[in-house]
């Protein structure tokens, strides 16, 4: 019988709201994060094309339909759950909300979007931010004076960190790119908000900083999208994302709150979109 679970506790943990929180949350969500989150513009491209989207007030609302009702609002909640699981030190929980996260996506090139910038988040919150003190592993997999307990709980398997996961029962165990589905709590494909969740989670970042910061930076993305399409400028954008601030707050907010039951999307536009982008002859995004 496997030992009973205790809940994750590390020397990169910082209480909710800290400034150590705050600092993680604003550079995880960063443009400069390298999630690659602006070679998808979720549709949006298909429709500019198509005549759907062609101004400010189209763009903002096309925008909020994506946060309120679309895969912003799937991805809150996926998030939650994640969170919420990697609170409790549920790894069975962690793998079914990112499951979720991975099947439900309306086409291939949102399924790709999904789980192309989750793999990337986490190769590089494993490289930069998986120890108390950013940087390489040496060649022995332990940096001088912690100990392997104290390292941050792995999100991607590493080479260096599999000794770490085989020696502590509270470790999840890594993940290689290749194996199959259950490999630890992402199995073969991680979904972005997902693994985003555990981060926060693991971090010390408050769940509605979290949802709050994840929505916003989803409709900053969207907006830089419409912004490189020509659709706006730089302060009809700022307009844009001023004027859904409310929105992302809602939304946010309606996701903390949700029953899970009550799980799902419906921006048929948005989805109809994004699969005539997957044969759109000229394209400057994959999604």
């Amino acid at each position: 019988m496997a030992p009973p679970r205790t809940p994750i506790t590390t020397t990169m943990t910082a209480e909710p709201g800290s400034g150590a929180a705050l600092y993680r949350l604003l550079a995880w969500l960063s443009p400069s994060f390298p999630v690659g989150a602006f070679s998808y513009s979720h549709g949006l491209e298909a429709a500019a094309a198509a005549g759907l989207v062609h101004d400010r007030a189209t763009l903002q609302g096309w925008i909020a339909a994506i946060v309120a009702q679309g895969s912003g609002r799937i991805d809150a909640d996926i998030l939650c759950q994640a969170y919420r699981a990697a609170l409790a030190g549920d790894e069975p929980g962690i793998d079914l909300a990112n499951r979720r996260g991975v099947a439900f996506r309306a086409t291939a090139e949102l399924a790709l979007e999904a789980a192309q910038q989750g793999e990337a988040f986490l190769a590089a919150w494993q490289a930069a931010w998986a120890a108390p003190h950013p940087g390489p592993l040496p060649a022995g997999g332990e940096r001088e004076g912690s100990a392997p307990s104290q390292v941050l709980t792995p999100l991607l398997a590493s080479e260096e960190m599999e000794d770490v996961a085989r020696d502590s029962p509270s470790v999840p165990s890594p993940r290689k790119r290749g194996e199959g589905q259950g490999e630890g709590p992402f199995g073969d494909a991680a979904c972005l908000s997902a693994a985003f969740g555990v981060a926060a989670a693991r971090a010390g970042i408050a769940l509605d900083d979290a949802v709050l910061g994840y929505l916003q930076a989803f409709a900053a993305n969207l907006m830089s999208a419409g912004l490189r399409l020509g659709l706006v400028g730089q302060t009809d954008g700022q307009r844009i994302l001023a004027a859904l601030e409310p929105v992302v707050a809602r939304a946010a907010a309606a996701a903390i709150d949700r029953d899970p039951a009550d799980f799902g999307a419906a921006t048929f536009a948005v989805d109809l979109g994004s699969m005539a982008h997957e044969t759109q002859y000229s394209r400057l995004f994959r999604s």
